[in-house]
């Protein structure tokens, strides 16, 4: 497909910017790994007069590639996609169209999980089971240039503000040690010393607040750091 010049993007999103004052519905894509939910989300958006759903989308790459062609108003992106996070998405997105209003619609209420959202460029926050009752809401509001943040979101953000943020190191430290592994068995993996991975878990432990690897691990999990369904993690828990 023919790259639009960078002229034209700008033309196009300020179109869009004026849709509802020249009439016209709000251009809605929709990004989901789940028929169901896209269906769902198709079937609300129908019954609104001021909407249209012009394109939906199961991967990360598809959902690229149909922004590029029909540069939607409003975008809603699953964080959890098959090929690449929601986060990662949008980032990519809004490095090529820096206007580009999208809302995270996620079963993630996490801290950590609306942080990453945040920080790649959503405009706005939706968990799943607030679809029926604000997702319309919500798309008016991104549109009109404003954040949708509901309260319920929002209270994750301040329930752990200031925060102490872990490093890249100690996350891919705290995801192994959550398979259950040991020190050397973490080291081995990342090619460090079992004393250094030691003091990794000394500082996860400090930072999280936590009395042992296990809490630490929960505490993760609560709040987005790490996710049960990473490859590994689930099984282990289970049979812990």
């Amino acid at each position: 497909m023919r790259k639009l010049t960078q002229a034209r993007k700008w033309s196009i999103l300020l179109d869009s910017a004026h849709t509802m004052e020249s009439g016209k519905p709000i251009r809605i894509l929709s990004v989901d790994d789940h028929d169901l939910v896209r269906k769902g989300i198709a079937a609300i958006l129908s019954t609104e007069s001021d909407l249209e759903l012009v394109a939906a989308a199961s991967c990360g790459a598809e959902a690229i590639s149909l922004f590029r062609q029909h540069l939607p108003d409003v975008t809603l992106m699953d964080l959890r996609l098959s090929d690449m996070s929601g986060s990662e998405v949008t980032a990519a997105i809004r490095q090529e169209f820096p206007e580009a209003r999208i809302i995270a619609l996620t079963s993630y209420d996490g801290d950590q999980d609306i942080y990453r959202a945040l920080e790649s460029g959503v405009r706005g926050y939706l968990l799943k089971e607030m679809v029926y009752s604000e997702v319309v809401k919500a798309i008016r509001i991104v549109h009109e240039g404003k954040r949708f943040i509901p309260v319920e979101v929002a209270q994750q953000l301040t329930g752990f503000f200031p925060d102490v943020a872990l490093t890249p190191r100690e996350v891919e430290v705290l995801s192994l040690v959550a398979r259950g592994l040991g020190n050397k068995e973490v080291g081995d993996i990342l090619g460090t010393a079992p004393g250094t991975v030691k003091a990794h878990v000394q500082n996860i432990l400090s930072k999280l607040d936590a009395k042992d690897r296990t809490h630490a691990v929960t505490i993760a999990l609560r709040r987005g750091i790490i996710h049960l369904h990473s490859p590994g993690i689930a099984g282990t828990l289970l049979n812990s």
